[in-house]
């Protein structure tokens, strides 16, 4: 069995219980082209599950006869070695914790264009489907780096100065594309579109909006483009930038699920390493739950979402939901497990959540942060939060891992725990009652030491912070804790890490207690969650 067209024509998918889309591929791929209607930058793994699965669904309820366009801006390998080789199919594997799979062919990927810059006709194409009137939405999964134009010390990036000077004739990057597309679609007509950031990040549409305006607004002073322009951007009414919150666990391809789909007698599922490291495969496999929450706010129409199970709503609902995951439900649970999991030997981030210690962890941060969630109406804070702790996080069948859940954790602490202690802070002036999320705290400082509870060193996950936090921490033995002199004050008490000074919150003497104690020596990790916890967990 080929995931090609011709392909799919053999009777075996089917017997093999894998499920085909119901409806004509070819003849959507052929409506698509000749009018599209969403285009989507960023075209990954969630993407292809996710975004893929809800147009699929979509199309087979009679919601819509169009496809999606997927254009890729950065790793263009993902189209020369993945979606032309499949005629831009691809195989969305659930994965559920019984060990049952779901396993389906996603055919609304109608389109797939590599935006190399030298690709003339790759641009030529672009121009073409950004000035057809009728297209009513661009849709982004570009990862939050995607929208920044400027390094951490605030200045731009040389590729972004360069496309500034040189206007939207010569694009390098994501968002001076865009704008560049945007330029031809004004020129044509100044017809209307939602520009739709998918992206995990905070107030994502925002971010969008504030990257487009930028790069627009130095054209302008510029001279390479017309001053009004810039005032077609700004009107909502006629380029919105809807919020958005999502979540679908989506980890790299597994080796484990590559083997399955050989086993049925699928070909060519090798998983591809590119040279810009994209784990990619012909298919994708992902956890069952997921999540999409979309401001209605799209000027040129929609397709219906709202039938393919997506959230519609006004901004502060997104914004309600967006914050109740990323600072109670979902995110903060992440990162007080993952460098925990690290430091404790694990390479399974469902093996983290077996462990007896790090099941009262997850408990005591999740009840915490419970206290003070705002509840966004739509979902339900303790029924989602109650579906991370008992069915995504201990799937054994998601290949996830803590060493990926901990990269760029310095770049998540301030939100993931900094919302939940200033909560507590801004309703009885301190946050002297928390314990999970100190001794979370004090988990991911012991985890920068990179030695393990056994005495073992490990490589700490990728973070733009790291050397800045080890050289501060290296004259910190693990074994002697009387080499700890104070090394975490100038972090503790740095609003830009936690959002705010830690000892006025009343937590930074309680972190520094609890790290003291799991640099003691060999097992002190698991001990110091044990006593802390006030648990009566016996020694393994």
């Amino acid at each position: 069995m080929k995931l090609t067209l011709k392909g799919l024509s053999s009777p075996e998918w089917e017997q093999k219980g894998i499920h085909l889309p119901g409806f004509s591929v070819e003849e959507t791929a052929e409506k698509t082209k000749a009018h599209p209607d969403w285009v989507h930058l960023g075209i990954g793994n969630i993407f292809r599950i996710f975004i893929g699965g809800i147009c699929d669904r979509l199309i087979e309820e009679g919601e819509s006869d169009r496809g999606i366009t997927c254009v890729e801006t950065f790793d263009f390998e993902v189209v020369d070695r993945i979606y032309r080789p499949h005629d831009n199919l691809a195989l969305a594997v659930t994965l559920y914790g019984d060990g049952t799979t779901d396993r389906r062919v996603v055919g609304s990927l109608c389109e797939a264009i590599a935006a190399r810059k030298e690709d003339r006709a790759a641009r030529a194409r672009l121009r073409e489907i950004f000035t057809d009137s009728g297209l009513r939405l661009v849709s982004f999964t570009i990862t939050e780096k995607g929208y920044a134009l400027r390094n951490a010390a605030g200045d731009l990036f040389d590729f972004v100065r360069e496309d500034m000077e040189k206007g939207p004739e010569a694009v390098n990057g994501a968002i001076a594309l865009v704008v560049s597309l945007l330029l031809d679609r004004y020129l044509a007509g100044q017809w209307p579109l939602a520009l739709v950031s998918m992206d995990n990040v905070s107030h994502n549409g925002e971010k969008l909006r504030g990257a487009v305006l930028e790069m627009a607004g130095a054209w302008a002073e510029r001279g390479l483009c017309p001053t009004d322009f810039l005032s077609y951007l700004q009107d909502e009414s006629r380029i919105a930038f809807p919020w958005t919150m999502i979540d679908k666990i989506t980890p790299r391809p597994s080796e484990s699920v590559r083997d399955m789909l050989t086993s049925l007698g699928v070909e060519d599922m090798d998983i591809v390493i590119t040279e810009k490291k994209t784990y990619i495969a012909p298919f994708v496999n992902a956890e069952a739950p997921q999540y999409l929450v979309i401001e209605d706010k799209f000027p040129n129409g929609r397709p219906a979402f709202e039938k393919a199970g997506v959230y519609l709503c006004d901004r502060e609902t997104v914004n309600a939901a967006e914050r109740m995951k990323v600072t109670v439900c979902l995110n903060p649970l992440h990162t007080a497990l993952a460098p925990y999991g690290c430091v404790l030997g694990y390479t399974r981030f469902s093996d983290v959540m077996r462990d007896e210690e790090m099941q009262l962890l997850v408990h005591r941060v999740a009840d915490e942060g419970m206290k003070v969630v705002h509840d966004p109406g739509i979902l339900s804070p303790r029924a989602f939060i109650d579906e991370c702790i008992n069915v995504r996080f201990p799937n054994p069948y998601i290949p996830d891992t803590p060493q990926r859940i901990a990269v760029d954790t310095s770049q998540m602490v301030g939100i993931r725990f900094g919302e939940t202690i200033r909560e507590y802070v801004k309703r009885t002036g301190s946050a002297g009652e928390l314990i999970g999320i100190p001794l979370a705290i004090a988990g991911w400082f012991r985890y920068l030491m990179a030695v393990d509870d056994a005495g073992k060193p490990f490589e700490l996950s990728p973070d733009p912070m790291n050397g800045e936090l080890q050289a501060a921490l290296a004259g910190i033995i693990v074994g002697r804790p009387e080499t700890y002199t104070g090394q975490l004050r100038p972090f503790l008490e740095n609003a830009a890490v936690f959002g705010s000074n830690l000892y006025e919150s009343g937590i930074g003497d309680r972190i520094e207690a609890y790290f003291t104690e799991e640099i003691a020596g060999t097992g002190a990790v698991r001990e110091t969650v044990r006593r802390v916890l006030g648990e009566k967990a016996e020694k393994r």
